[in-house]
């Protein structure tokens, strides 16, 4: 398996792979923004969106692949206000549903802080919803809790979490 940040142009040769990713992992309970089923016109223009971002240069967008095959994604989104050169938010890590339980998601997240790194970002924050499995990497990972806002964000059963902030300063 190899991770490597894509360019702009590569998220459209990868659209089927990366919208497939979206889909299985919101409808295996990822909250990343969506509720399934996620339609293939909303997964593609979710990508076309992070293309663009990624095109200005506020995005980096990691995938890990296996003979070209699109395990996992996370993006970074480099904060672009005057007084913040040194932030970025952790993004959308997702790692299909036949290939969680692997250190993906781990491997990806060392990835990212590097990137994080080279972009001369020092502060990163990421949310996720209260109580999934992904809290349990970001503390394994050195990630602080600063707090948690109720009912935050609907789940499909309909019920509204609560989402967790976390940060991490680099060193």
């Amino acid at each position: 398996m190899t991770i490597r940040a894509l360019q702009p142009h590569e998220v459209l040769q990868h659209m089927t792979s990366l919208a497939g990713l979206l889909q299985d992992s919101v409808a295996n309970g990822s909250s990343v923004g969506f509720l399934p089923p996620v339609v293939p016109a909303v997964a593609y223009a979710f990508w076309q969106d992070v293309a663009a971002a990624m095109q200005n240069g506020h995005r980096v967008l990691l995938v890990a692949e296996t003979d070209g095959i699109v395990l996992g994604t996370v993006q970074l989104d480099l904060v672009m206000k005057p007084n913040a050169p040194h932030r970025a938010e952790v993004m959308k890590l997702l790692v299909h549903s036949q290939a969680r339980r692997r250190g993906i998601g781990r491997r990806l997240m060392y990835v990212i802080e590097e990137q994080a790194r080279q972009h001369q970002r020092t502060t990163l924050v990421l949310d996720t919803r209260k109580g999934d499995p992904s809290e349990r990497l970001y503390q394994s990972l050195g990630y602080t809790v600063a707090g948690s806002i109720p009912a935050y964000v609907y789940s499909a059963n309909g019920s509204l979490d609560a989402t967790v902030i976390y940060y991490k300063l680099l060193q």
